[in-house]
């Protein structure tokens, strides 16, 4: 091994172990609620809600979000504004259109192949839906793409809804 090599090596494994470094000693399996706790150490009662996350997408962009709001805003606040972009998300096959989107699939052409999504005009009339909503941008030449802003919020709703 080249000397340069050796040197680019030890310098990757240096910003390796800075990174497991900076991670708290209470992120581990042995506790699966460090996020909460750390939550509940900074609001007080009645608490709060964040949201979080940072993924890699297969098409290389990045998604790095968070959003938080305190317990009596929450309650206040008026849930009908967002019903729209709540509904855009309420048939399965928007739902199946955006997971193959995330998954690579940008093109109306490609989306048609997805099994169970319909003709052309069907995955249009859904498209546009999801568009409307903000789920979904057109980006030219007939692709789409879910807008990086969006990522993590899809992804919280659908992991909120398991059961």
């Amino acid at each position: 091994m080249s000397a340069d090599r050796l040197t680019a090596l030890e310098e990757r494994v240096a910003v390796l172990e800075s990174r497991l470094a900076a991670v708290p000693d209470d992120v581990t399996t042995d506790n699966p609620l460090w996020a909460l706790g750390g939550l509940q150490a900074r609001v007080e009662d009645p608490g709060a809600v964040l949201l979080v996350g940072h993924v890699r997408l297969p098409d290389g962009r990045r998604a790095q979000w968070q959003l938080g709001a305190v317990t009596d805003d929450l309650l206040g606040a008026d849930w009908t504004e967002e019903a729209d972009v709540l509904v855009a998300l309420g048939h399965p096959v928007r739902l199946r259109l955006l997971q193959r989107v995330l998954g690579g699939a940008a093109t109306v052409a490609e989306l048609v192949d997805t099994d169970g999504v319909g003709t052309s005009g069907q995955v249009y009339h859904h498209l546009r839906q999801l568009t409307a909503a903000g789920w979904l941008r057109a980006v030219g030449g007939g692709r789409y793409e879910v807008p990086v802003a969006r990522v993590v919020p899809l992804l919280a709703v659908v992991l909120g809804a398991r059961r």
